[in-house]
């Protein structure tokens, strides 16, 4: 059964890791059945499959990321209930969500379809590599319900402190995944499309999974009452959510200036910056699922309003990520030439051109990933505290960062400036958020020499 958990009492280090731990895992597994895909398409197709699955990764994050940032908006609202010990508007909150859910699933789909293709021709995508792309994203976009439901359910067993359950459902759905990619890729010879229809499919039963162990939860026995429309609540979930789904939308604005720019280079160049984007993709997970950690933790304890918490919290995670992400640098820094060769496969010069545009990509990244890690945790800090507003504003200086820099420096240094402008928008928006939380922060919870809730110290 699913264990929810009280995060306005014990130990934070303790919390935040024990929270974090099974989510990393999960974020963990949920990355490498990606990376399996881009590999087996890589590996079992060629590079030109390979730049197409990247053509089309900032079409799939623009839309999905939208999408993610709506259900993890709605479920700020969940965990200040859970905090605040409202069962009833708990209940109500879920049910709500459910309820935008059903229109975002909609409007979303219906929409994606349509403009997939003139998005990727607006995009210049390479000749050799633009009927595979579209063909990808249309059935990843085929499977925006199951998507959207999944990171509901999911987003709200987290808003009550389990993060265990999405962990397994995540670890089941990409031993699925991997399973499949091999099948339909290398087995029935489909192509990108056995790619995708294998990531749909995994994702089919994350949800199935998620949803009987939230049915299974004695908080969330919905009566019927609580499944009748309340404008107030749509309105209020609304207010956290677009916020976050507008943050993420700004943020796959710039990503896809920027892939613009790539697909000018040529499908080579595309598919190593494909293949960095994966490791990095996978060199983020720690970071992430620590902030996550970071925002339930905050907005339990605001909902309880045990202030002093939030800033402890904060300064455990800081600690731990950006330990973290000085050994993830110091490993792929090492190793990453090997790693990248494992996505392609084809004649050795080719080859050698994608790894060669890869991996000064992953030097620049990994250099600056403890920047990456600590906008991560101001940023769901911010969120958790209920401030969805200077998160959105910060992928706003995102947006011009990364767009300012690319259109700069490419026009100076050439491909270079496609690796330093994704640096630059992090640093950016750092500093925004750094400043928000401690103006925020030092309005809500004074420094005192001693608090009565400074308990449970690490």
């Amino acid at each position: 059964m699913a264990k929810v958990t009280d995060m306005t009492v014990g130990t934070p280090t303790k919390l935040l890791v024990s929270f974090a731990m099974p989510m990393l895992l999960g974020n963990l597994f949920q990355q490498m059945y990606s990376m399996v895909d881009t590999i087996v398409v890589g590996r079992g197709v060629g590079v030109e499959a390979l730049a197409a699955v990247g053509a089309a990764g900032w079409l799939d994050w623009l839309v999905l990321g939208i999408v993610m940032g709506l259900m993890q908006g709605f479920t700020i609202l969940v965990s200040q209930r859970f905090g605040a010990e409202d069962y009833n508007g708990l209940r109500k909150s879920v049910a709500m969500s459910a309820f935008l859910a059903g229109i975002t699933i909609v409007v979303f789909t219906t929409v994606s379809l349509i403009m997939a293709r003139p998005l990727l021709t607006f995009l210049n995508t390479p000749q050799e590599t633009i009927n595979d792309a579209h063909l990808y994203i249309s059935i990843i976009y085929c499977g925006i319900p199951v998507i959207v439901t999944y990171n509901l359910l999911a987003a709200i067993l987290r808003a009550l402190g389990d993060s265990r359950t999405p962990l397994i459902a995540m670890v089941i759905a990409s031993v699925m995944n991997i399973g499949l990619d091999i099948l339909f890729v290398m087995g029935f010879s489909w192509g990108v499309a056995g790619a995708a229809v294998a990531t749909v499919m995994a994702q089919v039963f994350s949800c199935i999974f998620c949803f009987l162990t939230i049915r299974r939860l004695p908080v969330l026995r919905m009566k019927r009452s609580d499944w009748r429309i309340d404008g107030a609540i749509c309105k209020q979930l609304l207010r956290l959510g677009l916020p976050v789904a507008l943050q993420n939308g700004v943020i796959s604005s710039g990503g896809l200036v920027v892939q613009y720019i790539v697909n000018g280079f040529g499908y080579i160049f595309v598919a190593g910056v494909t293949a960095a984007h994966k490791v990095c993709s996978l060199m983020e997970q720690a970071g992430s699922s620590f902030a996550s950690a970071m925002g339930t933790f905050a907005g339990q304890n605001l909902g309880a309003e045990k202030y002093d918490r939030i800033r402890m919290g904060v300064r455990k995670a800081l600690k731990i990520t950006v330990t973290i992400a000085f050994l993830i640098a110091a490993v792929v820094i090492a190793f990453g030439r090997y790693i990248i060769r494992f996505f392609v496969s084809d004649e050795p010069e080719i080859v050698a051109q994608v790894v060669d545009a890869a991996y000064p990509f992953l030097i620049i990244m990994c250099s600056c990933l403890f920047v990456l890690y600590i906008l991560f945790v101001y940023r769901t800090t911010l969120q958790g505290m209920g401030d969805t507003l200077i998160p959105m504003v910060s992928g706003l200086v995102e947006l011009g960062m990364r767009i300012g820099m690319v259109l700069l420096l490419t026009s100076v240094v050439g491909k270079f400036g496609v690796y330093f402008a994704e640096v630059a928008a992090w640093i950016g928006a750092a500093i925004l958020l750094i400043a928000a939380y401690y103006w925020r922060i030092g309005k809500i919870c004074p420094r005192q020499k001693n608090t009565a809730q400074s308990e449970g110290k690490a």
